[in-house]
């Protein structure tokens, strides 16, 4: 794994980063947010997310693509949403070849602060301490999306070490 896309999937916003795989601490490439207009149809916001991450993935070649799991949501009709951007992501994805990993909350929290439960601002600032940002990233979709890459590049180190 050299480069990896990570993913906050969304329907109004998508939080996105790359991520460079280096020896020490992962360098950061690039990271934004992509958004969609709440008065455009369904169909037309997953087409600009679905174009968007596509033009990401060729612009940076990551070898790897990270996305984080769908989890309890109180409205049903949001988690829906929410599932088909997933789904469009998901499928931007495979069709450049990308290894794809999927991570919840709680697996991205505990690789990132040892534990499960932390809350959005501890998990924030421990992104921005390893990967020595000045601040952390706006809006929070962002932020989520450098977790989400740098939770994928430590699971891996991880899973290659227990390999070996």
């Amino acid at each position: 794994m050299k480069c990896v896309l990570g993913i906050d999937p969304g329907t109004a916003t998508v939080g996105w980063a790359v991520l460079e795989n280096t020896p020490q601490i992962p360098t950061v490439i690039a990271y934004g947010h992509i958004e969609t207009p709440a008065n455009d149809p369904m169909p037309e916001r997953l087409h600009m997310i679905y174009t968007d991450i596509k033009n990401l993935i060729q612009k940076y070649h990551p070898s790897d693509v990270a996305v984080e799991e769908l989890f309890f949501f109180k409205n049903h009709k949001t988690v829906i949403t929410v599932a088909e951007a997933r789904g469009v992501i998901l499928l931007a994805a495979q069709r450049a070849h990308c290894f794809i990993g999927e991570y919840t909350p709680l697996q991205i929290k505990q690789a990132l602060t040892s534990y499960g439960r932390a809350n959005k601002r501890q998990v924030q600032e421990t992104v921005a301490s390893v990967l020595k940002l000045d601040k952390i990233p706006k809006p929070d979709d962002t932020a989520d999306a450098l977790a989400i890459a740098l939770c994928h590049i430590n699971t891996k180190k991880y899973t290659q070490l227990i390999n070996q």
